[in-house]
């Protein structure tokens, strides 16, 4: 028996939200677009995904407003993917997930570590500056290499985050 794509009998808010962000994929898409990833072909080479999964992923995001295209080329047309503010309040779910998945299933040690950047600290797990005391601004927070990154994985968006960059600033393209 095949698995329904949606949860119309549930009254739940929440199984609306995973109607949409729930699929495989899905949410690795909006990490990897909070990381700076806005060129489908970083987006294929990082993710490893197959090009119809990820046509497919990227469309329903952009018809449920949580991504947007924008021209970055018009000889030939080029369109990245930009996330919209829909996109970036799911910040705190995917952050928090992560953390969940470091403290459990991680033997490494943190693959991507936080920094609010006008404090100079590392975010604590549950997404604040340990220093103001608060959630920083998407535009103030840094990621970093931490203990468990693979050194070894050779993508262009890989590479770039071996180096500290800001959230949703587009990575070297």
């Amino acid at each position: 028996m095949a698995l329904g794509k949606n949860y119309e009998r549930q009254d739940c808010s929440l199984a609306r939200a995973l109607e949409l962000v729930g699929e495989r994929w899905t949410l690795l898409v909006v990490r990897d677009a909070l990381y700076g990833v806005r060129r489908y072909s970083d987006f294929l080479t990082h993710l490893d995904i197959p090009r119809a999964v990820l046509s497919q992923r990227l469309q329903t995001l952009v018809d449920a407003g949580v991504l947007e295209r924008a021209r970055y080329s018009q000889a030939p047309p080029r369109e990245e993917y930009v996330l919209t503010a829909m996109g970036r309040e799911l910040w705190d779910p995917v952050y928090l997930l992560s953390q969940w998945g470091e403290r459990h299933l991680s033997q490494e040690g943190p693959r991507r570590v936080f920094h609010h950047l006008t404090c100079g600290v590392r975010i604590d797990p549950h997404g604040n500056c340990p220093s103001c005391g608060g959630p920083p601004p998407l535009e103030e927070i840094e990621i970093r290499p931490g203990p468990g990154a693979d050194p070894f994985r050779e993508d262009p968006v890989s590479v770039a985050l071996r180096r500290p960059h800001r959230l949703l600033d587009p990575l070297p393209g």
